[in-house]
């Protein structure tokens, strides 16, 4: 049986303000294979402990290597060369719209280290379908 360990990783990312600025901040990287199909994006300035956290789709994340994805308040597209340049997530919270330019490598171990816990399409096979009715039951 695969481990079934929280994924974590850290990295730089930049806020682009404009063509002539941006701001660096951290974005943290968090995947649970009790939740395999959401990675937890949480978003901080470099002097600051409060976060801003996102639930994006880990298929999102992998398609966004490759090209343009997603709709609405997430989408990702590479910047430069395929997989080895930037990453750029647009995010569209209710006030405003964020964007912010990713290292593509960085991402890339990321989904990989998911990988090893949980490989891409067998994702079902990791929750836990008895506790999530009794959850939506008691919910009801």
């Amino acid at each position: 049986m695969k481990s079934m360990r929280t994924v974590i990783h850290g990295l730089p990312v930049q806020l682009v303000v404009s063509h002539e600025m941006s701001l660096s901040m951290y974005m943290r990287l968090r995947y649970e294979p009790t939740d395999p199909y959401a990675v937890r994006a949480a978003f901080t300035l470099d002097d600051s402990d409060e976060a801003v956290e996102w639930i994006i789709g880990r298929d999102l994340l992998i398609e966004g290597l490759k090209g343009p994805v997603g709709e609405g308040d997430v989408r990702f597209w590479p910047a430069g060369e395929r997989d080895r340049g930037s990453v750029y997530i647009a995010l569209k919270p209710p006030d405003g719209v964020a964007l912010l330019e990713a290292p593509a490598q960085a991402i890339k171990k990321f989904l990989q280290e998911t990988e090893a816990h949980v490989r891409m399409g067998s994702e079902s096979e990791h929750i836990d379908s008895d506790a999530l009715l009794r959850h939506l039951v008691a919910k009801g």
